[in-house]
Order: structure tokens, then sequence, then C-alpha cells
């Protein structure tokens, strides 16, 4: 739910003066609050299904490390936190503040669809503009009732789509050399 008020630009520092409670999620787009309330259980399945495939890939591969709901600081009026990311090493030690967030862009980022049409808004037009302008190089939006996969990718400084995945249809990325699972991987049964 976006807590928006006609004029009123929201910052990472009124966060500080709102309740703390581990089943509700504050992040700021572009100044708006947005409030959710903690994903649904199959939802986190999800995520854990993909930070899996991600894991063990990154482990064989050594190249980076999957982060499951990790703090991304863009600035003090964006501030989200994806699903799953997936980041090299290089850039990792790049963009990594002391307290453990990002302040930029992991190249590869992950979002799970939750239910609602404003939730749905959010993820594939504001949080897919914020990833654009800010450098990510692929995003993937995973819908869990559809059970489908949206790939974008980082086409002339911007994110577009390139593919649409159901089925036993396989994903790879030109980001993760030779990684490759069905989505169906993604999905609890």
């Amino acid at each position: 739910m976006s807590q928006a008020a006609e004029g009123v630009r929201w910052t990472i520092h009124d966060l500080e003066v709102l309740p703390e409670n581990e089943w509700t999620r504050y992040e700021i787009i572009n100044g708006e609050l947005f409030v959710t309330r903690t994903p649904h259980r199959l939802h986190q399945q999800v995520c854990v299904k993909i930070a899996r495939q991600l894991d063990v890939w990154s482990d064989l591969s050594g190249l980076g490390e999957t982060i499951v709901s990790p703090g991304v600081l863009f600035s003090e009026s964006d501030s989200v936190i994806p699903d799953v990311v997936w980041i090299s090493r290089e850039r990792l030690a790049q963009i990594e503040d002391e307290a453990g967030h990002l302040t930029g862009a992991p190249e590869l980022v992950i979002e799970v669809l939750s239910p609602g049409k404003q939730n749905e808004l959010r993820d594939r037009e504001a949080k897919l503009k914020l990833y654009s302008i800010h450098g990510a190089r692929e995003y993937w939006i995973v819908n869990r009732f559809t059970q489908q996969v949206e790939i974008y990718r980082r086409e002339k400084a911007q994110l577009v789509l390139v593919a649409t995945l159901v089925g036993d249809d396989e994903i790879t990325s030109p980001l993760l050399p030779e990684f490759s699972c069905s989505i169906r991987c993604f999905f609890p049964e």
C-alpha cells in the first residue's frame, strides 16, 4: 500500500520514527512510501527456491553471492527491499556499506509478485524504473500465480522485456555463465 500525501516526499530518515514491526516492510521509491505486510508463505517459498538455484551456481562458479531480502539504499528517497538479488564479488565490494546494505544496484534483481494491483504496479512500474535508472543489468519478475518469469535486460541504458518463460522453459542469463534451470524449479508443487 502506498502512503502518499500530496507534496510529501519521504526519506530514509522518516523511517526511523515509524513503528518497528517484523510483519511490516517499508520501502521508499522516488520519495513515495510503500507499506506492505510480510509476504505470504508461498511467496517466501518461491524466493527460497530461486535463491537456492542461484546459490548452488554461485558456490560452484565462485563469481558472486545470492542475497535474500537485502536493503538497497540508492538515495535518501529511494530505499527498497528486493526479494532476491545476485551480485558479483567485485560489485559487492564496491557498494556494500558498513551496515551490510547495498548502496547501488546489484547485477540481477528478482521480485516475486504479491497479490493486489498496487503491489503489481509497484514491481512492474516503479521498481522496474528504479532498477533501470540505477544500473541493474537484469530484472526478473516472478509470478507465482501464473508460474511465469519475465526477464528484463539492459539494452541502450534501460531494462527491457526480452522473454517471458513458462512451463518447462529453461532460464539462463549472460550474467551467470553456464547457469540453467527449468523455471518449474522456482515454484512449490
